[in-house]
């Protein structure tokens, strides 16, 4: 009886973690929050995510390349995003691109300094505000979204409601 008890205590010990685990896994967006980004660093639409927590690195999904502006820029994420992710760094990204002149450059590297994220494409970099990152872009439209629309239907979609 000893030994039927000590057998489901071990079962139960070993599988519960996992069944929790299932329900409770963190969105890509929560997992950017742990290390200290905000969620605007991907687009919508992350379909899923793999991390190391011990090295930091990760994958994460999309359905397929995803392109919309940014103020001045073009961003391009590819359907599979690849790097090292530790508090206040993002190292190693593969997948990200931003199209500056006539040329598509990766971002290589994405440093949060205080209010500030710097983007670096390898020879040089770039500092935006990182309240401009509190919101996810949507492809095909970035931020712009709602205006984009309601240019197209010539007036506020809220006009219907």
């Amino acid at each position: 009886m000893i030994a039927t008890a000590f057998l489901c205590a071990i079962f139960f010990s070993f599988t519960t973690p996992f069944v929790l685990g299932d329900d409770t896994r963190l969105s890509a967006y929560e997992v950017l929050g742990e290390y200290d980004f905000p969620v605007g660093l991907l687009p919508k639409g992350v379909i899923g995510y793999e991390i190391n927590r011990d090295t930091g690195e990760f994958a994460a999904y999309l359905n397929g390349t995803c392109k919309f502006p940014i103020e001045s820029y073009d961003l391009e994420y590819k359907s599979t995003i690849t790097g090292v992710i530790s508090k206040d760094r993002l190292k190693n990204l593969k997948g990200v691109k931003v199209h500056f002149l006539f040329f598509w450059i990766n971002i290589v590297e994405v440093v949060r300094d205080g209010n500030e994220l710097q983007f670096s494409v390898g020879i040089t970099s770039a500092s935006f505000p990182i309240e401009n990152f509190y919101e996810c872009p949507q492809c095909g439209c970035g931020l712009f979204c709602d205006k984009i629309r309601d240019s197209v239907l010539g007036f506020p979609l809220e006009v219907l409601v």
